[in-house]
């Protein structure tokens, strides 16, 4: 029996759901909904919304579907090699500048564990990410702490999760230390944080809600480093953990070894942690006022990973504070990333206990649906992400409460079904003035929109469920 089977749901299902969500709607219409509500919300407080920033088209993909900052990194300290080479010290000064236009935050990554060799480097990396002038440090050890509190004396600090802060003890050391926030480890319970912020008030706390997630204690894994000479908790972890393995034994009296087989070809995923989802638990979370920023990983994925958890986790919190929810909505549109299956990981459940979350299926999952394109900033072009080809019918994502024109000319026709929008092409016309049949994702070239949609906006389209 498969275990991370995607549930789909019917897209007149679909249009019910969006029709009960805020973005249309100022009260609970739904009984159901009025049933789990939250009952209280006077005393509730606002939460930040944290999401990656890989590159900077996703920084301003993450702002622009609803974060309220983003982090992101430049070079090996950052923890993560490829994001990290995606920024320049120009281009990351062009994020800063542009989040802080839109009186945004934006935290800057040097968590990763660096060698004494290291160390000149990172005095200098240091340096000119302060005159960069970030919001904030993200950083993991004692030693880097003191580093960044003599070269940026000025800058707040953050301590990454890879410090494994699971308890107030802990706390109160790197607090005492001069840390303003913690991003607490994830194996910690919502009542231990809670504790901690009893204890210390002043003390931000950040959890991780969305994501991968590591099979090792917070990052603390070998196995990359045994096997690809590739070191974690320096940023260039090769995800071994997601391999295929296959089993032996071995007859100690003979020395005979044999191969254990479940599925030909395929072996097994013993070490494959499922992603962390905790939609469908932040109505909770957010009742407890301890947390104060909610962190969605993943900079190293895709573009429309960074806007459908923005978008989605941005609409559950503000659905909260309108005394709204949709569960069966935001889980939808979560399924419609690509992810090993989901996990409520540990801020609900204790470690100890025996729950589902590893995929010994596969690696990756597809989602429920495929991204066919996505729109250039200016809102004209789109660059083709999976084949179109003319008379095929997408659905338009946009940024929430962004408008969206309905529209018949010779490029095509955009038009609303319910609470969702669709396009269909008539002229697939590329920049260059080429005209098509169909396009596919090898075509770097961008083609014309029938208008102008909002920027960043997706094109996508429903994966049929296998039988």
């Amino acid at each position: 029996m498969k275990e991370n089977k995607i549930k789909f749901i019917d897209s007149k299902d679909l249009e019910n759901l969006v029709s009960k969500s805020f973005v249309d709607s100022t009260s609970i219409t739904d009984s159901k909904a009025k049933k789990n509500a939250p009952i209280d919300l006077k005393d509730s407080k606002k939460i930040e919304l944290l999401s990656p920033a890989g590159n900077l088209n996703k920084l301003k993909i993450a702002l622009n579907y609803g974060a309220d900052a983003v982090y992101g990194g430049v070079s090996h300290f950052s923890l993560r090699n490829r994001s990290g080479k995606e920024f320049s010290y120009e281009s990351f000064l062009e994020g800063v500048e542009y989040t802080h236009k839109l009186n945004k935050k934006i935290y800057v990554t040097i968590n990763g564990f660096p060698f004494n060799s290291q160390i000149p480097l990172l005095k200098n990396h240091i340096a000119k990410m302060r005159d960069i002038k970030p919001d904030a440090f993200i950083v993991a050890t004692p030693g880097v702490i003191k580093l960044c509190k003599e070269i940026a004396p000025n800058m707040p600090l953050h301590l990454s999760t890879q410090a494994n802060v699971l308890n107030v003890l802990d706390a109160k050391v790197f607090f005492d230390m001069g840390v303003k926030r913690i991003v607490a480890a994830r194996e910690i319970s919502l009542k231990d944080i809670v504790e901690i912020k009893k204890e210390i008030p002043s003390l931000e706390i950040e959890i991780f809600c969305h994501g991968s997630m590591c099979f090792a204690f917070s990052g603390r894994c070998l196995i990359s480093s045994l096997q690809s000479g590739r070191v974690p908790n320096r940023g260039s972890c090769a995800n071994d953990c997601r391999f295929d393995y296959e089993f032996y034994v071995r007859n100690p009296d003979n020395g005979v070894m044999m191969r254990l087989e479940e599925e030909e070809g395929i072996g097994t995923h013993i070490f494959n942690a499922k992603d962390l989802n905790l939609s469908s638990h932040l109505d909770t979370i957010l009742q407890s006022n301890a947390i104060n920023a909610l962190k969605i990983e993943g900079r190293t994925k895709s573009p429309y990973y960074a806007a459908i958890t923005t978008r989605t986790y941005r609409m559950i919190i503000d659905d909260f504070h309108n005394n709204i929810q949709n569960k069966e909505l935001y889980a939808f549109e979560l399924n419609t990333l690509k992810n090993r299956g989901f996990s409520d990981g540990y801020i609900i459940h204790r470690p100890y206990e025996r729950l589902n979350t590893q995929n010994r299926e596969s690696a990756l999952s597809e989602g429920s649906f495929q991204v066919n394109a996505e729109v250039r900033e200016d809102g004209i072009f789109a660059y083709c992400k999976h084949t179109i080809r003319l008379g095929e019918i997408k659905e338009i994502i946009a940024p929430l409460r962004e408008e969206i024109s309905e529209i018949s000319n010779e490029i095509g026709e955009i038009f609303k079904q319910g609470e969702r929008f669709f396009i269909k092409f008539k002229k697939i016309l590329l920049e260059n003035n080429n005209e098509l049949n169909e396009i596919h994702s090898g075509n770097v070239n961008a083609f014309r929109l029938p208008t102008k949609l909002p920027k960043f906006s997706f094109l996508r389209q429903e994966l049929k469920e296998e039988s």
